[in-house]
């Protein structure tokens, strides 16, 4: 069954959250409520990756995530580390994450399929082009699911022959990554094209393109909140597409959806 992944965002500008979580204790309660609602897993990410956003450095990014992973980790709530910092991974394995989850796929820190392959964790290599401020501009393919196709295949070699096992990474086609709207759904509508037997991770939740593809007279669809319903929409075809996990905002809504696919999937499998 496709696991549901919470993101927990302790950041002061993530384009949803931002400024929610800042605090540990805030962060540790909302990392336990997500839990409950229904995540298998919470994502933990220390740094703004909206269009746009500010980098951070590494040493600020380990001050707000390393002690909420670490008090997560003594409550046995499984954590994720998003990060594409090879040194705040490493620390944030060290302090109880199971797996790094970074969104440049290893490109944006040299150091980081070698760190990974020595921490011996799954790694999520996500399809990425360029850093948040310049990444819009770089939406131009012809073919969007072969070229995303091709570069996380060269980016899955890149990663094997740093010493990770292939069974260990898990894809993420990148969705709203340099892809402003449209470049997105045949990415969504062809997993199987690009992923080429590797485990899935789909990560939608309450961005951009979703807000796109709702818009219509009453809705605000440039407010994120207001993408929740379709962020679900997204969870239960991900869900039948049989991806490994999704990366949501609410994860209750996400939970429901994926047990009732199960469901649904279940009942096909007995009638056929």
């Amino acid at each position: 069954m496709t696991l549901v992944m919470g993101i927990l965002n302790v950041t002061p500008d993530s384009f949803s959250d931002g400024g929610r979580f800042a605090r540990v204790d805030d962060a540790v309660a909302q990392g336990v409520a997500l839990v409950a609602g229904g995540a298998d897993l919470v994502d933990v990410g220390g740094e703004s990756t909206r269009p746009g956003a500010a980098p951070v450095t590494p040493e600020e990014e380990r001050a707000r995530v390393i002690p909420v992973i670490r008090e997560l980790a003594d409550r046995g709530i499984v954590t994720s580390i998003d990060t594409m910092h090879a040194a705040t991974a490493r620390a944030a394995v060290e302090a109880g994450a199971s797996l790094v989850n970074d969104v440049s796929g290893g490109l944006a820190d040299a150091a980081m399929a070698a760190t990974v392959a020595d921490l011996e964790v799954d790694f999520i290599c996500m399809h990425w082009r360029a850093h948040s401020p310049d990444m819009d501009a770089l939406d131009r393919y012809d073919d969007v699911v072969a070229e995303v196709r091709d570069e996380l295949a060269a980016r899955v070699d890149a990663l094997v022959a740093a010493g990770v096992g292939e069974q260990r990474i898990v894809l993420d086609p990148g969705l709203g990554f340099s892809k402003v709207t449209d470049s997105n759904w045949p990415l969504l509508a062809r997993v199987d094209d690009w992923s080429r037997g590797h485990r899935v991770l789909i990560g939608a939740s309450r961005k951009r393109f979703l807000g796109a593809a709702i818009a219509r007279d009453g809705v605000d669809a440039a407010d994120p909140a207001v993408r929740e319903h379709a962020t679900t929409a997204v969870t239960a075809l991900a869900a039948r597409a049989g991806a490994w996990a999704v990366r949501v905002h609410d994860a209750t809504a996400a939970a429901d959806a994926v047990r009732v696919v199960s469901a649904w999937n279940n009942a096909a499998r007995r009638e056929g």
